[in-house]
């Protein structure tokens, strides 16, 4: 996947904050400007001005793969204001804007010094390797093993892929008829690894922003944010004076996700000792919802030992509706995944990621740094936060244990092909070394690794971190 320092992560963080403006000011108005000011900033190719509008679209709710791409802004912005929900969630391609790179590839570079040991031919179970002078590769005959490039000492066959197919641990994303990807809805688990892997900016989410936006300009409309835990280093080392930034934005309500997660402890706790005395070979964690949808769609064999504990947001939500019966609610976090999650909670409204309220603190002009501290009516405890984690959930978990049941967890740090197939093995053999608790968390190194975060993970990482031990314990908290 691409780094979070690259070229083309300003260019989408300008395209959404432009968006943010134009609704905020000119109810769209004036989004054809808008695209032409991009359009003479960043290059006036065709893949740059497809490019260009897929995310003027994504930003504004709209999916690329199902609209007119003819038809104009102005008329999308007409669409968008006149919704009175959000359409649904998902991750699409701006076809135009596809490279349309070339399908998954050995090829022999000129580094070959056509040795005479030359293992790639020897280790060729397809014979489809032959020297005369240097190396050559029959793409008829290759199956695309790979074992040529292991073996080659001068590292010479370089292995080429399409990386958003690379990325992809479900296999969701694939070649049209035309060579460009095209995403297929019901396999994907928006995990969003494509998005954070395509330098073309040719992937793109549609978000909720707008949808949001329209609410919370409405004055008879209350709106709740319930932030992730893994909001710490995103805007900023002063939780307090993030929390005001919210309010400045207009949100009537701001609440700690890992709150939440306290709920999630207690039950998920408890339906762990319900399992392991009925016999159970072990239990999975179910916060993660790119992996509750992998295991319900891809590797249905080990969706009987998922978790039936509902997640930190489920949770955090229902004691927003509970508080706040007639409020929106808006989880907002690193995730896209969640608004798979939120799209069957009707307790949970609209989702953001912290890339979208960036886009809104930056066109409506919210200097954070300029706040008073504000603070949560209720916080949470140092495991709650460590949620963001990866490994902070099973350990969560364990702090509530005292002994009732004996617990040797595991954890898978990130969905990949590879990881997808040990999934399916420890559904039929259960998890290596004995283990009965698998933490499955979608992103490597946790939440605070997720595609709608801005800050570099393990920087955020020691941020959290230090938050987090200034929490109190969780069996100090008055739920348990």
């Amino acid at each position: 996947m691409l780094t979070a320092k690259n070229n083309l992560a300003p260019v989408r963080a300008k395209v959404a904050e432009l968006v943010a403006k134009s609704l905020i000011e000119n109810e769209f108005s004036d989004i054809n400007s808008v695209f032409e000011s991009l359009v003479a900033q960043y290059g006036e190719d065709k893949r740059m001005k497809a490019m260009l509008k897929g995310q003027i679209l994504a930003a504004m709710g709209f999916l690329a793969q199902e609209v007119d791409m003819t038809k104009s802004l102005e008329d999308f912005g007409k669409e968008a204001l006149r919704r009175e929900k959000a359409l649904r969630a998902g991750l699409s391609v701006t076809k135009e804007a596809c490279n349309a790179c070339k399908s998954k590839s050995y090829e022999v570079t000129p580094m070959c010094q056509g040795c005479v040991a030359r293992p790639c031919e020897a280790n060729c179970a397809k014979k489809a390797i032959t020297v005369n002078g240097k190396a050559f590769i029959d793409e008829e005959k290759c199956i695309k093993c790979g074992l040529c490039a292991g073996y080659c000492p001068y590292g010479a066959i370089h292995k080429f892929v399409v990386p958003c197919e690379d990325a992809c641990p479900v296999n969701a994303i694939s070649k049209d008829a035309d060579g460009r990807e095209q995403i297929d809805i019901e396999k994907c688990v928006s995990c969003g690894k494509c998005l954070q892997s395509c330098p073309f900016g040719a992937v793109v989410y549609n978000s909720q922003m707008v949808d949001v936006l329209s609410a919370i300009k409405n004055p008879d409309k209350k709106v709740v944010a319930m932030v992730a835990p893994a909001i710490l280093g995103q805007f900023g080392n002063d939780l307090g004076k993030v929390i005001a930034a919210y309010k400045a934005l207009g949100f009537d309500e701001v609440i700690e996700v890992a709150y939440g997660a306290e709920y999630t402890s207690k039950n998920e706790s408890a339906e762990f000792v319900e399992r392991m005395e009925e016999g159970a070979p072990f239990m999975t964690t179910s916060c993660c919802p790119a992996y509750v949808k992998t295991a319900k769609v891809h590797v249905p064999e080990i969706e009987k030992f998922v978790s039936h504990t509902g997640s930190p947001m489920f949770y955090t939500a229902e004691i927003a509706k509970k508080r706040f019966p007639n409020a929106v609610t808006v989880f907002v976090g690193p995730c896209l995944a969640k608004r798979i999650e939120a799209e069957s909670n009707p307790n949970v409204d609209y989702v953001l990621v912290f890339a979208d309220v960036d886009a809104m603190f930056k066109a409506k002009g919210v200097d954070i740094n300029a706040l008073d501290a504000s603070a949560f009516a209720d916080e949470a405890s140092t495991q709650s936060r460590r949620y963001a984690l990866s490994g902070g959930v099973a350990a969560a978990v364990a702090n509530l244990l005292d002994g009732k049941a004996e617990y040797r967890p595991f954890a898978i740090n990130g969905l990949s092909k590879d990881s997808v197939k040990a999934l399916k093995k420890y559904a039929l053999k259960g998890l290596d070394d004995g283990c009965n608790m698998l933490e499955v968390m979608s992103c490597e190194g946790g939440c605070i690794a997720g595609p709608g975060c801005l800050s570099q993970p393990k920087k955020a990482a020691v941020i959290l971190e230090k938050y987090a031990a200034e929490g109190k314990n969780q069996k100090e908290c008055e739920i348990h």
